[in-house]
């Protein structure tokens, strides 16, 4: 499933080719998406692209009439292409633009959706997140108020929505080795200064995956490319028998939140 620094890199490749666009007619050859893609996407013609936002792994497309919501599911990729451009299977919706231009969203699962937002609400789906973790609102002092008390696993705890959103299976396991923190802890056992180093290595994580993400933003173009997927520096996700990068121990994996978690015996306390 994509992640928050694949969306990200999504947000930035399509913005330069729909920011200020006007949509010309919207496409929709499955409206059984996640969700029933909603009556007021469809009639979106003659309203301009004002900007394009991101609130954790969703994407906003912002008009005057409202925002269209985009969430990328398991399998849900966005590209920008000529309105010639035949339709591939699973190619569920274009946003046609009046330069010629389209967005195409394609999706093998349909676990993605398209969803509407009035002018001045805020969607159900996005009503409960917590802070960016890339804002200066997700900070030591809040992670560790949020986690007073709390026995859930460290790991799952950063995977909670409502305490920070975006911090998904990968960047929670790259973090909290690179801190040093044991996966399984309580979220409530977290000291002070484990509290600033992660949220400090958190946001590391997160911007160097974005930047790597930067080099696919020509995919955009591209027919047959991929947006939002990118190679990435990886030092224990998936590496379960192989030996820790920092002291060769044997790497350990565990299911916490029903998800394969992998972490050193030796490195993480």
């Amino acid at each position: 499933m994509p992640e928050l620094p694949e969306v990200e890199v999504s947000r930035l490749g399509i913005t330069p080719h729909l920011q200020g666009q006007k949509i010309s007619k919207v496409i929709v050859r499955q409206r059984q998406l996640r969700w029933w893609v909603p009556d007021e996407v469809l009639d979106l013609a003659g309203q301009t692209i004002q900007s394009i936002e991101r609130r954790a792994k969703y994407l906003l497309l912002h008009t005057e009439k409202g925002a269209v919501i985009i969430h990328l599911g398991m399998s849900g990729n966005l590209r920008v292409l000529p309105h010639a451009t035949p339709p591939a299977k699973h190619d569920h919706v274009d946003l046609l633009l009046a330069n010629g231009q389209m967005l195409r969203y394609h999706d093998p699962r349909r676990f993605g959706a398209w969803l509407w937002q009035a002018p001045d609400e805020v969607h159900q789906a996005l009503s409960q997140l917590g802070p960016e973790p890339l804002e200066d609102e997700f900070n030591s002092v809040y992670l560790l108020e949020k986690a007073k008390s709390r026995k859930t696993a460290i790991k799952v705890f950063l995977m909670t929505n409502a305490v920070v959103v975006g911090v998904g299976n990968i960047y929670a396991n790259e973090s909290l080795f690179m801190a040093g923190i044991d996966p399984r802890r309580a979220a409530g056992t977290l000291t002070s200064d484990e509290a600033t180093r992660l949220v400090d290595i958190i946001k590391q994580v997160l911007r160097r995956a974005i930047a790597q993400g930067g080099t696919t933003l020509k995919d955009f173009q591209q027919t047959d490319g991929k947006p939002g997927y990118f190679a990435q520096e990886l030092l224990v996700y998936g590496k379960k028998g192989e030996p820790c990068p920092s002291c060769n121990t044997e790497l350990k994996e565990v299911k916490l939140g029903q998800r394969a978690t992998t972490y050193c015996p030796q490195c993480q306390k």
